[in-house]
Order: structure tokens, then sequence, then C-alpha cells
């Protein structure tokens, strides 16, 4: 038994949830997937893994398992990447992750240029809004526009990001403006869920977070939905500065409630922390973070 591609089997069955999601994912039969984690349990002496025609489970030794695994998988990486100079020249695939709207108005701009800086290195650019996993996703740097949590990670402060409340001058003309975060309530909303619920819109003060009611006449998933429905004159939307900056330039959009902007968001590079940092990633960071920041003073 390879000890090292059981491992990796096993951890790609864990994370896609089925022996079949993991064969299609690393390109290998299904029956060679399952017999490397039978294998593994085995030589283990233990059971990693429950089975039904359902579903498929960890048990509490595979939990404990998968941990390790994941860890000595990613030092053999480590290692695979010093003997091949990625720790001594910038080289090699660096994966990126960023907020849509953000990366492709900003973003990309500056991945251009480091590519063209740097010929050796390959960029997999990932834009998405949802919050991805640098480890479980094998992500080397992402850009996050939030506060962070307490983990281990690096975190190299960029700026930081309004969020701003607006709407069509063709609506505030017919509906009004509302002049307080309460007054929501009695106008037509458009709410993005990946900034914030349907239903409520908290603003933050300081520490203090209030939660006011809102009616989301409309609810969309992305920001580029929400900016046209509000350029439309649909009503009212509250989105991040960058993401309606064109539309208020151009006049089509005007800020509202200027004095009851809540807490800007922070905006931060992250990467894994308590590992060596190849010279891909610190040619990008090093690249990358001057030219954010004059973005982030261009954007708010």
């Amino acid at each position: 038994m390879d000890r090292f591609e059981a491992m990796s089997a096993f951890v790609a069955v864990a994370e896609a949830g089925s022996f079949s999601a993991a064969a299609r994912q690393l390109g290998t039969p299904l029956a060679t997937i399952s017999r490397k984690v039978s294998e593994l349990e085995d030589h283990l002496r233990v059971r990693l893994l429950t089975r039904s025609t359902r579903q498929l489970a960890l048990t509490d030794s595979g939990q404990q398992y998968l941990t390790a695994c994941k860890r000595m998988l990613d030092d053999l990486r480590d290692v695979e990447r010093l003997m091949t100079g990625e720790y001594s020249a910038p080289k090699g695939e660096l994966v990126v992750s960023a907020p849509i709207v953000f990366g492709r108005l900003y973003l990309v701009p500056i991945v251009v240029a480091f590519l063209r800086a740097y010929p050796d290195v390959q960029v997999d650019l990932r834009l998405v809004d949802s919050v991805t996993n640098l480890l479980e996703d094998h992500i080397d740097v992402a850009l996050r526009i939030s506060e962070l949590p307490d983990s281990g990670i690096m975190a190299l402060r960029v700026g930081e990001i309004r969020h701003v409340v607006c709407a069509s001058p063709t609506y505030v003309a017919t509906h009004g403006a509302p002049a307080h975060p309460r007054d929501l309530a009695a106008h037509d909303c458009i709410s993005c869920t990946a900034l914030q619920p349907a239903h409520e819109w908290i603003f933050r003060a300081g520490r203090q977070a209030e939660r006011y009611p809102v009616r989301s006449r409309l609810v969309v998933t992305t920001a580029e939905a929400a900016a046209d429905a509000a350029v439309a004159g649909v009503g009212v939307t509250r989105l991040l500065c960058y993401q309606v900056a064109s539309a208020i330039a151009a006049g089509s959009l005007q800020l509202l409630m200027r004095d009851q902007e809540p807490n800007p968001a922070p905006v931060h590079l992250v990467y894994p922390g308590g590992r060596l940092v190849p010279q891909k990633l610190r040619a990008f960071l090093d690249f990358a973070l001057p030219r954010l920041k004059a973005t982030l003073v261009f954007a708010d």
C-alpha cells in the first residue's frame, strides 16, 4: 500500500462526502478509491468512515486522522515546493481568492501586471463572494472584506471600505429619502444576501450593533444585481462603496444617510500561518499590497 496515496484518497473522500465524488475529483476509478481507503483502515486497524446507502460519515477516529492527514500532506507539499525551488525564486502556481466585484474591478489589473513582472508564476484567481477556507481549498492568499476571527492565519491590513446606502434620483423624487435606519421599514428595499439578511440590516457604531427591519421588495444574491435594480428605481439598497462607485459617479445613484453609515469594513490580505512562505507568495504580497492600498483610496 502506498501510504500517501491512501491518505490522499481518504482526505478526498472525507472532504467530498462520497467515494464517487472523490473519484471524479481525483480522476481515479471508484473501485481504486474504495480499495485504498479500505487498505488504510486495515493497516490502522480502525474504522475511519461509517458507510450506508444514503450517507457517509467520519468516525471520531476518522476525524482525528483526517486532521493529521491534512497536516502531513501539507507538509509534504511544502517539502516538494522546497525541492522544486518555489522557496528560492518566485515560480509555480499561486492560488488567489477575492470577492467577485472587487476582484474584477481592482484585483485583476494587479494580477495582470504581476504576471508580466514574474513570468515563471501562474495565477489561479478564484472570484467568489463566499468565505473560502485557505487550507481546505489550498488557497495561497485571499482578500477579505470583514472583521477577521481569531485564528492561525496571517493578515496584512490593506485599508477599509465603507458600507453605503443609496437609491436612484427617480426613487428619491417619488418616495423621499430615509433619514435614519428606522425609516427603512417604510421604504422599498433591495437586499443582497451576500452582505446582509433580507429582513434586517445591521448598522454598527463602535462596538454596538443595531438591527433595523427592512421591507425587501427584491432579494438578490449578487451586488451587481442589487446595484442594477437600484439604478432602475426599484428601491433603496446597501452595498460596499466600490460596488456602486461607477453608478454614483455617473449620477445614476445617490448616497443616503451619510451620517448614519456603519463602521467601515476592514480589508486584509490573509494567508496560512505557521509555514514557510513561498517566494511566489512573498513576491505577490510585496507587489499587491501597495497597489491595493492605492486602490482603496480611490474606491472610497
